[in-house]
C-alpha cells in the first residue's frame, strides 16, 4: 500500500504498512482499485456523453465510490469489492450502448479495459503497478492528479448529501467525470493540471452552494441556538457523520418510542436547524470531535449510527452496538441500506436502544452555534458597526478538521491567546478545540461564530463576500480576515480549493502541509496564493496581527 491522502500520513510522507487511520494494506489497495475503476468508468462515460449516451446511474456510482474511499469512511473490504464489481458492470453496459450506435472504442487506457469476476482477481489487480498513487512517476504530475482526486472525493461527499435530499447539478456531475478521466491523460502536464485544480475549486463552490440550498430548503436556515450537552434519563441512539436526511428519518422513526437521539461530532450543527428543533426526541449533542469516539461510545451506552466518514476502528466489544449506512462501513457492523425510494428502516437500532442503559453524563451545560450566512446577515448591522468602531479588529477563520495529534493543541492555545477584539469564524469539527471555552463576546456578538459542518465553510465564504460588498472593497483580501485552518481529510481539500478559486490568499494550513503536495506544487501555491504552514502560536499571532 501507499496512501498519503490525509494529514496523518506516516512520517509526513505516506502510510506503507497499514494506515494510521486504521485501514489495512488490503483495504487500502482495494480502495485504490475502486478509484482506478471509477476513473476508467469516467473515461468511457466521457465518450458516451459526447455521443449523446447518458446513464444517470453512472453519476450516482461515481459519487458513492469517491465518498467510500474518503479517510475513515469505509473499512469493509467486501462492501468495496461489491462496489467495484458494480462499476465494471456499468462500464460494460456503456460500452455496449456505444457499440450499438456503431462506435468502436480503440486506444483506451487499462483503467477502462481491465476486468475481474472474483475477489482473488480483484486482489491481484489491486497489486498491479498501474493502480494506485505511485503509478504516476512524475512527482509533480502525481501531486496534482492526487490533489484533484482528493478534491473530487470531498466534492462527491457533498454532492451525495444533496442528492439524498433530491438536489443535483448536472454540471457538477459532468465535471466530476471529466476531471476523473483527465487524471488518466498523460498528455496533460503541470500547467494544464494546475488549471484543472482551480476548476475543481470552482465546482467545489457550486457543490457547496447546492448542498447549502438543499439543507436550508428542507430544514430552514440555521439559527442562533444553545445546544444541550448534558443527558436525559432515557435510552438513546448516538448519530455521527454529516447526512441530515439520515438524521431526519431516524428522528421520525424514534418519535413516541421513548428513545432519544443525540448528535455526535459533525452532526452537532443539525441542532441549529428549525425543522430539527421540532423533534422533542432530539436531546442535544454528546461528546466531542470524532477522534474521541472510543471512550465516548463506551460511556454513551446505547447504539451508534454512522452516516458518513470519521469512523475510528472500534473496540471489539463496541462493534455489536455500531450501525453504518450510506457510504460508511466497518466489518462486523450492521449496515442499513435505503429502499428504492430512499427510505431507511431504523427499527432494529431503535429496538436495540430500548434494551440498553441511558447515556452516562460526561459534561453539562450548553454550547452556542448556528451562525450560518443568514443568521450573520441578520446581525450584519451590529457586526459592521463593531468593525467601524474598532470594537472588532479582526476575524479569524479557524474552520476545518480536528484530529488526534498532540500538535493540534496549537488551535486551542491560539484561540485562547487571541486578543479580545477578535472574532473566530468556524465550521467543521475543528471547532471542538475551542467551542467550549469561555471566550466571551464583543457587544453581544459571541467571539466564536460556528457556521456548522465542514461543508458550511461555504457560509464563511458568503459572509466574507457580503462584508466585501458592504465595505465597498475591490478585493476580498482587503477585509480584516485571517485564515488559520486545520485540515485532516479530503473534504478539507475541496474547501481549500474552493477558497482559492474565490481568490482568497494567505491561507495557513496546519498542523502540517499535505504530504501529497510536491515541493514544486507547494511553490506554485505559495507564489500564486500565499499558502503557508504554521509555526508556534506566539510567532503566528505576531504574523497574523501585524
Amino acid at each position: 500500500m501507499f496512501c498519503y491522502q490525509c494529514q496523518e500520513a506516516s512520517k509526513g510522507t505516506g502510510c506503507t504498512s497499514g494506515g494510521v487511520c486504521g485501514k489495512s494494506n488490503t483495504v487500502s489497495d482495494i480502495q485504490d482499485l475502486a478509484i482506478y475503476g471509477a476513473k476508467g468508468l469516467a473515461y468511457i462515460n466521457e465518450i458516451a456523453n459526447k455521443e449523446g449516451v447518458e446513464d444517470k446511474e453512472v453519476n450516482e456510482y461515481l459519487l458513492k465510490t469517491l465518498f467510500m474511499t474518503i479517510t475513515n469512511a469505509n473499512y469493509d473490504e467486501k462492501a468495496i469489492e461489491k462496489q467495484i464489481f458494480k462499476g465494471l458492470e456499468l462500464r460494460e453496459q456503456l460500452k455496449k450502448k456505444l457499440l450499438d450506435k456503431g462506435i468502436i472504442l480503440s486506444m483506451i487506457p487499462d483503467a477502462a479495459t481491465w476486468s475481474a469476476s472474483t475477489s482473488l482477481e480483484l486482489a491481484e489487480k489491486a497489486r498491479d503497478n498501474r493502480v494506485g498513487v505511485l503509478a504516476t512517476e512524475n512527482e509533480d504530475v502525481r501531486s496534482l492528479r492526487e490533489l484533484i482526486t482528493y478534491g473530487l472525493k470531498g466534492m462527491a461527499a457533498y454532492a451525495e448529501h444533496a442528492l439524498n435530499l433530491g438536489k443535483e447539478d448536472k454540471e457538477v456531475n459532468e465535471f466530476i467525470a471529466k476531471a476523473l478521466a483527465a487524471t488518466l491523460d498523460d498528455t496533460l502536464g503541470v500547467n494544464e493540471l494546475v488549471a484543472l485544480t482551480l476548476e475543481t475549486g470552482k465546482f467545489g463552490v457550486s457543490t457547496m452552494a447546492l448542498l447549502d440550498a438543499a439543507n436550508t430548503g428542507e430544514y430552514g436556515n440555521p439559527e442562533l441556538t444553545q445546544v444541550n450537552i448534558g443527558v436525559r434519563n432515557n435510552p438513546a441512539i448516538l448519530i455521527s457523520g454529516h447526512d441530515l436526511k439520515d438524521l431526519e428519518q431516524l428522528l421520525e422513526q424514534t418519535q413516541g418510542t421513548g428513545v432519544d437521539v443525540y448528535t455526535h461530532s459533525e452532526m452537532l450543527p443539525a441542532n441549529y436547524y428549525p425543522k430539527f428543533k421540532k423533534f422533542e426526541n432530539l436531546a442535544g449533542n454528546y461528546g466531542n470531535a470524532w477522534w474521541k469516539q472510543k471512550e465516548e461510545f463506551e460511556s454513551f451506552n446505547g447504539p451508534i449510527l454512522f452516516t458518513t466518514n470519521c469512523i475510528v476502528p472500534p473496540n471489539p466489544e463496541h462493534i455489536g452496538r455500531i450501525y453504518t449506512t450510506g457510504a460508511s462501513g466497518y466489518p462486523g457492523c450492521k449496515h442499513i441500506n435505503a429502499d428504492e425510494n430512499g427510505v431507511k428502516d431504523f427499527s432494529e437500532i431503535i429496538e436495540h436502544a430500548k434494551k440498553l442503559q441511558a447515556p452516562t453524563e460526561i459534561e453539562t451545560g450548553t454550547i452556542l452555534g448556528g451562525f450560518a450566512h443568514e443568521q450573520v446577515f441578520a446581525l450584519a448591522d451590529k457586526v459592521v458597526d463593531a468593525v467601524k468602531s474598532g470594537a472588532i479588529k479582526k476575524f479569524f477563520v479557524m474552520a476545518g478538521c480536528d484530529g488526534r495529534m498532540k500538535s493540534r493543541d496549537y488551535y486551542t492555545e491560539f484561540a485562547e491567546k487571541l486578543p479580545k477584539d477578535t472574532v473566530i469564524l468556524t465550521a467543521g469539527c475543528a471547532k471542538y478545540r475551542y467551542n467550549k471555552l469561555n471566550l466571551g463576546d464583543i457587544g453581544g456578538i459571541p467571539r466564536v461564530l460556528d457556521a456548522g459542518q465542514c461543508n458550511d465553510s461555504y457560509s464563511l465564504a458568503v459572509i466574507a463576500l457580503k462584508l466585501k460588498e458592504i465595505f465597498n472593497l475591490n478585493d476580498i483580501n482587503e477585509l480584516p480576515i485571517a485564515y488559520n485552518i486545520a485540515w485532516y481529510e479530503q473534504k478539507a481539500v475541496i474547501v481549500l480549493l474552493a477558497l482559492l478559486y474565490l481568490g482568497v490568499k494567505n491561507i495557513h494550513l496546519g498542523p502540517t502541509l499535505p504530504a501529497f503536495l510536491s515541493s514544486n506544487v507547494v511553490n506554485v501555491l505559495v507564489e500564486n496564493f500565499g499558502i503557508g504552514g504554521i509555526t508556534s502560536v506566539d510567532e503566528d499571532m505576531k504574523m497574523f496581527l501585524q
